[in-house]
Order: C-alpha cells, then structure tokens, then sequence
C-alpha cells in the first residue's frame, strides 16, 4: 500500500484529503506543521510515496519546507494551497514542487494527481533500473572520447585518485560541452561536478538533450515530460526551464544550452 504523507495544520482539510486518499486505497499520515513532517520524512523506515504540502504552515512556511523536502528526497510533492495567485505557484513549482492544487478543490481531482504523479514517478524509477540492469559494459574516458572498457585500455595517464567520486562516461551519456546526463545513472554533470536536479527537472533536461536542434511547444514538452494522464499548467514547463539555466548556464540571461524560441518553445543547441 502507498504511504502519503500530508503536512496540514488544518486538520478538517487533512482529514478530508486522508479520507478521499484512503478510499482510494492509500496509506496516509498527517503532520501538522513542516518539521513534524520533515521528521517522519526522516524516520528510518519511512517510505512515502508522495507529499502533500500546505503553504501557509505555522512556524516555517510550505515554501521553506519544500526546499528542505527536495535537499533530501525526489519524491513527487504537490503544493495544496489557499494561495492561488501565479507567483506563489511559480515559486512553489520553483522551488522544486511537482504540481500546485488551489484550495478549495476537487478530491476526486486530487487524488487524480497524486495517482498520476506517483505512476510517473515510478516508471522513471523502473525505468532506470531496468536500463543499468541491461548495460553489459561500463565505460571509460580517455581524453574527452567515449568508449566501452571491454578490450580497450583505461587511460594510464590520469593520477591516481583524480575524481574518484565521478563516474566514468559510458555509451549510455549524452554530452554536450561541459554537460554530462548519465542516463543510467540518473545524474547532471556539468566540469565534472555533479548537480542535483530534482526529477522533473533532469527528465525535462534529458529529454531536450537527447533531441539536440529541435523546437519543443510548451505544450509538447508538458506531454512528453509530466504525461498524458497529468494535470496542470503549461507554465510549469517555463518554471522548470528557468530552474535548469539556474543550474547549468554561467549566465541564464544568456543561455547556450537552452534556447527560447520565441513564439515556439524551446530547443537545445546541439
């Protein structure tokens, strides 16, 4: 049974939600303010599938606890909130939210969400197991260029040590500069440093990668990335493009990785 965890200190409104997600077969744990909730996000036996986070927390603000959430864990969160005006759902989506439901709502509409996004999750998750699971071959990197480690030699030339906590690129990474995606790995390099992309992010970003030259709708990098069955707004895609340039452009004003097509979407330049 799936476990969600909801941060609400109202409890009428947590007790609804927990009722609709029950009869649809979930588990579920209320936590009334943001570090109750980081504290059984904590627990060593947690298991959580989905979070649902109020804004408007006593002490810290959902805002704050969204930031917390994703510096441990990239398990969907969905913002439910009385706050329904646009900057308030750019900067929960900004801080790394997977979606933003405004109070009052539908809770047959809500536990379709969470269905949605914890069924997208999973099968990135499957996805990437099965993938590493299928690799016959690691790889190493000598002088910049890709090749499988079976019947070619290692570059001996490298000191010993030198980035030892960075893998090796393998057949399987799309590089493009000083960006690295370890597709099977499921992590962002960028000169050698790893960066931590929450998964809507990274999905967006590899699938942009993986399609070099092309011009990408906000509509279509919606469907493609959140999917068919999500529910939201295609503002989302530009919160998250935004988020990525912080991330990976020296200067996000001036992007040489993602590019705004205007009137058309976005491209990669490959």
């Amino acid at each position: 049974m799936k476990q969600i965890l909801i941060i609400e200190d109202n409890l009428e409104i947590a007790e609804l939600e927990r009722d609709f997600l029950e009869a649809a077969d979930f588990a579920v744990t209320i936590a009334a303010d943001g570090e109750q909730g980081l504290r059984e996000l904590r627990k060593e036996h947690a298991a959580f599938s989905l979070v649902l986070l109020d804004i408007m927390l006593p002490g810290r603000d959902g805002f704050a606890i969204c930031r917390d959430i994703r510096g441990q864990s990239e398990i969907p969160v969905l913002i439910v909130s009385a706050k329904g005006e646009d900057i308030d759902k750019i900067r929960g989506l900004g801080l790394g939210a997977d979606d933003y439901i405004t109070k009052p709502f539908s809770p047959s509409e809500l536990v379709a969400r969470v269905q949605s996004h914890i069924k997208r999750y999973e099968r990135v998750r499957r996805s990437g197991a099965a993938e590493a699971a299928a690799s016959p071959n690691e790889a190493d990197s000598i002088h910049g260029m890709t090749v499988s480690i079976s019947g070619n030699p290692k570059n001996t030339n490298a000191p010993s040590g030198a980035h030892d906590d960075i893998p090796a690129p393998h057949t399987h990474d799309i590089v493009h500069g000083a960006l690295r995606i370890d597709t099977l790995g499921h992590r962002v390099f960028l000169a050698q440093k790893e960066l931590a992309l929450p998964n809507k992010e990274y999905e967006l970003l590899t699938f942009l990668a993986e399609h070099p030259g092309i011009v990408f709708s906000k509509e279509q990098l919606f469907e493609r990335v959140w999917g068919l069955d999500a529910v939201g707004d295609t503002a989302t895609v530009m919160v998250h493009v935004n988020r990525i340039r912080s991330r990976i452009e020296a200067d996000p004003a001036h992007p040489i990785y993602i590019e705004t097509v205007w009137g058309a979407g976005y491209r990669f330049r490959g």
